[in-house]
């Protein structure tokens, strides 16, 4: 028997990522976790860490699979979580602003069996050097909010990319190159 796919996620761009891959899931469900880094916690083993409990975080049937996500910037050993406010993002843009920072994408895929599967993708961004008028209309536009790191690749920061080595659209929020394959572990049908 197939399994059904259960996205714990209420993003609409993992959603729109899957679709890339052929996979539509049966059901969405909205964890609910404490994304707070614990104390001196690197970035690579919070992102693996939150991934796994927004999978645990959601109820999963008998023939479910529940895939869930993470998107951490790192700036150095600096976890760069979603602004809190204007104030917060306009300094995550300025410490994004011509250097080089880490996108590191975790996946968790808990398959029928209950084993929970993880991988992460770690992507290179670099930013060219950001004007305080490019700052403050990247502001305005309200697009980085609610975004890891301040910035929505897919969108107006893209013009900003001048180096990207890894997934693009582990960026986006979605590695699919590590997605696709626990999907298949799992047994989820990829197009």
């Amino acid at each position: 028997m197939i399994p059904d796919l259960v996205l714990a996620s209420t993003s609409p761009r993992r959603l729109e990522l899957l679709a890339r891959i052929g996979v539509t899931p049966a059901r969405i469900a909205a964890p609910d976790v404490d994304e707070d880094p614990l104390k001196a916690e690197e970035p690579r083993p919070y992102a693996l860490r939150i991934a796994l409990a927004k999978a645990q975080a959601v109820e999963r049937g008998a023939n479910e699979v529940v895939l869930a996500g993470d998107t951490t910037i790192a700036v150095g050993r600096r976890i760069l979580g979603k602004p809190a406010d204007e104030a917060d993002l306009r300094r995550m843009l300025g410490l994004l602003s011509g250097r080089r920072h880490h996108c590191l994408s975790a996946v968790c895929v808990i398959a029928r069996d209950g084993k929970a599967r993880t991988r992460i993708s770690d992507t290179i961004v670099a930013f060219k050097p950001l004007s305080a008028a490019e700052i403050d209309a990247y502001v305005a536009s309200g697009e980085g909010m609610g975004k890891a790191g301040g910035y929505a690749i897919q969108g107006r920061a893209e013009a900003w990319v001048r180096f990207l080595s890894g997934s693009h659209s582990g960026v986006v929020g979605l590695p699919l190159f590590e997605t696709r394959a626990l999907l298949a572990t799992a047994g989820v049908p990829i197009a």
